[in-house]
């Protein structure tokens, strides 16, 4: 039989069938393949049109919405800039950022950047977060079904994200030059958070790194939602799930003139948690627990690490 990364229907998202099955997908490839996730196909469409709209854009216009010194926390990231960790050829792709809005003088402000809004796009704050909303109720559902797959209670992880440094990214990977490069559309390499849920990865091209060493290609059926775990919930369980390499391809030829766009959204823990090791998952039997880490110092380490800061 052929091996593929395993799908699950968010219909089931409570039963234990699907505690199991998430359980089973995570510490086997660190990737589930999500159906009925419960985003409305209406609002997805909307949204990705008119990024669509500001990616089309002159880069000159687009740089306007540059953060100098932000690290691409928030706003437009140009083509070129992002590099997978120990690579030494950049993305061939370009995004921006949506975060959390937190109102004014809150205690974690300090650590979230204030979000940038394009006035020339009607409806671009309000669709941006009504987007970034969805996905952070259908990530925290996903912790639920993973905290139990832990045996923690299911509501252990809520207190721990709901106020999360969490990000919605959409990107642009553009047409493919004509002349041969080094570079591909996204690096090996693994995300820094808790969860990454990734809706348009219905291109091929998206790969995920077996333990057996071979590249497993994601091939989601469309409208479903691809959810894979994050450095920030390895560390949390002391490898027992895998945040796993991956990366996307160059598309063959016939579909070199065609963008690709996507949408994940990084769910992160709250930005003073500390992330130590569940004490389920450590002691005999298994490797010696990292350090404790607070969430916020880790994402600084590792946005280093892959040249944003």
């Amino acid at each position: 039989m052929t091996e593929e990364v395993p799908t699950l229907s968010f219909t089931d998202a409570d039963s234990d069938a699907f505690v199991r099955g998430i359980g089973a997908a995570y510490e086997r490839y660190g990737f589930v393949i999500i159906t009925d996730h419960g985003i409305p196909q209406t609002l997805i469409d909307r949204f990705l049109a008119l990024y669509k709209t500001f990616f089309a854009w002159p880069e000159t216009e687009k740089k306007r919405f540059q953060i100098p010194g932000g690290g691409g926390a928030r706003g437009y990231t140009p083509f070129g800039i992002e590099t997978a960790k120990g690579s030494a050829h950049h993305d061939l792709k370009e995004f921006w950022h949506v975060g959390r809005e937190l109102p004014p003088g809150h205690a974690l402000e300090r650590y979230m950047r204030a979000n940038v809004w394009i006035d020339a796009l009607p409806g671009f704050r309000e669709l941006s977060l009504e987007m970034f909303e969805a996905f952070d109720h259908t990530g925290r559902r996903m912790l639920r079904a993973i905290a139990r797959s832990l045996g923690l209670d299911a509501e252990f992880f809520e207190d721990k994200v709901q106020l999360g440094n969490s990000v919605l990214r959409v990107i642009n990977y553009p047409p493919m030059p004509p002349q041969p490069t080094e570079s591909v559309r996204s690096g090996a390499h693994e995300d820094i958070n808790v969860i990454t849920l990734l809706l348009g990865a219905e291109e091929p091209g998206l790969q995920v790194l077996t333990k057996q060493g071979r590249w497993l290609g994601v091939n989601p059926p469309p409208g479903s939602m691809v959810v894979n775990v994050g450095d920030m919930l390895q560390r949390l369980t002391n490898g027992v799930l895998r945040s796993t390499t991956h990366r996307v391809i160059n598309p063959v030829r016939e579909r070199a003139g065609h963008a690709r766009f996507s949408m994940p959204f990084f769910l992160h823990f709250n930005p003073d948690f500390v992330i130590d090791a569940l004490p389920s998952c450590r002691g005999a039997g298994q490797p010696l627990p990292p350090p404790p880490i607070m969430a916020e110092d880790y994402l600084q380490e590792r946005l280093r690490e892959i040249k944003l800061i």
